[in-house]
């Protein structure tokens, strides 16, 4: 008899993540399209080495406060003061990370067998963490402008009750790098009202904006509303290694995410902490960001050129406003048969069924532009254009 507890098959685990392991174990020159994370020299590991010896002092290897070090607190809290996200102390609990974020509203309000609605496509490690709570999925159909709602009232419909929550990336999601509109995100808060659901608004992106109107989040569209469930993160702004970030939530909720978090880590790495808070307080982060967007831009035409010289009519791809990801379908072709012949080529990418719990867009594939400089990029897409001819 097996002692393992029911829900081990619900855990899933991440093709993004194995993917990390994976390249790590190949010997040959590969263009690494694959991993959503910043460029290496978009981390400030000089500023980190000129900041350390003045906040990594004796205390910041002590515990923290599990909502998170007062120093990080108050600099997060400023930083936002000047946004439409501007929010309170009772409202903001740190984390480690946005999946941690992710992590504790499945803590707090999925029971075994609730609804949750989730794009389709949709990032993985999100919708894994939903089934890892017995959560059971709905997949709506997305397009240029994110979800669409009327696919979500039509599935609700069909599924004879309400969910008890609805995930979305809504600012150049993850995977397809494109932007739920304002309208839609209106009616998203509506339609979870009438529900009374939860929304989870996972918006790591938002600040890496480099071409378009900005939209305002969900979160300050709900104006406080307590339905609306926000999770953040400096994984894809400064370094995803920090493992540091934060949600923003009604302030009744903040001892129970502290009470859970205590029996998951207790606290988030407070060395990390105090380079997040110090690096805020320094004022770095403005000008890193405008780097960012400006060398994401370069990167994310670069790539779409190289499809086009490469695919030219015979596939599709998104164009994002910001963020790190461009949606490529390829007609006719089974990306994740593909998979092992692009990555003999040299070109490692994401396949596109990785992204749907049904295991949907067999033909689809999710590349990140933002880690890979131009010159690169272009060999790495036309890597796996021979890899579709040889395929």
């Amino acid at each position: 008899m097996s002692l393992l507890a029911g829900r081990t098959n619900r855990l899933v685990g991440s093709v993004i993540d194995s993917s990390t392991s994976l390249l790590q174990k190949q010997s040959h020159d590969i263009v690494r399209f694959a991993i959503g994370s910043p460029a290496e020299e978009a981390i400030p590991t000089a500023v980190f080495d000129d900041l350390a010896p003045a906040v990594l002092t004796a205390d910041a290897f002590d515990y923290a406060a599990t909502e998170g070090d007062p120093w990080l607190r108050g600099a997060l809290l400023d930083l936002l003061s000047d946004t439409p996200d501007a929010t309170t102390g009772e409202r903001l609990t740190v984390t480690a990370g946005g999946m941690q974020g992710l992590d504790l509203f499945g803590k707090l309000f999925i029971d075994p067998g609730d609804l949750v609605v989730v794009e389709s496509p949709t990032y993985t490690n999100g919708s894994a963490t939903a089934l890892s709570y017995g959560a059971e999925l709905l997949e709506v159909p997305t397009d240029g402008d994110g979800m669409i709602i009327d696919e979500l009232k039509a599935a609700v419909g069909r599924a004879s009750r309400s969910p008890k929550a609805i995930y979305v990336i809504p600012t150049f999601q993850n995977p397809s790098g494109t932007t739920m509109s304002l309208d839609r995100r209106l009616r998203l808060i509506e339609l979870a009202r009438s529900w009374n659901c939860m929304i989870i608004d996972d918006d790591p992106y938002a600040m890496l904006r480099f071409d378009g109107e900005e939209i305002p989040s969900i979160r300050s569209l709900a104006d406080g509303d307590p339905l609306v469930f926000a999770v953040r993160t400096f994984s894809k702004i400064i370094a995803p290694g920090l493992r540091v970030g934060w949600v923003d939530t009604d302030p009744g909720l903040q001892q129970l995410l502290i009470n859970a978090k205590q029996a998951m880590d207790t606290c988030t790495n407070l060395p990390n902490q105090r380079l997040v808070a110090g690096y805020l307080t320094g004022g770095f982060l403005s000008d890193h960001l405008q780097i960012q967007r400006d060398r994401y831009r370069e990167r994310k035409i670069a790539m779409q050129q190289a499809l086009a010289d490469h695919f030219g009519d015979t596939a599709s791809w998104t164009d994002p406003d910001g963020g790190f990801f461009i949606w490529v379908t390829l007609p006719g072709v089974d990306t994740q048969g593909l998979f092992a012949t692009a990555l003999a080529e040299g070109v490692a990418y994401i396949p596109g069924q990785a992204f749907s719990p049904g295991h949907r867009f067999t033909d689809a594939l999710r590349l990140c532009f933002a880690s890979t400089a131009p010159e690169r990029i272009r060999e790495g897409v036309a890597r796996l254009s021979r890899a579709v001819d040889h395929g």
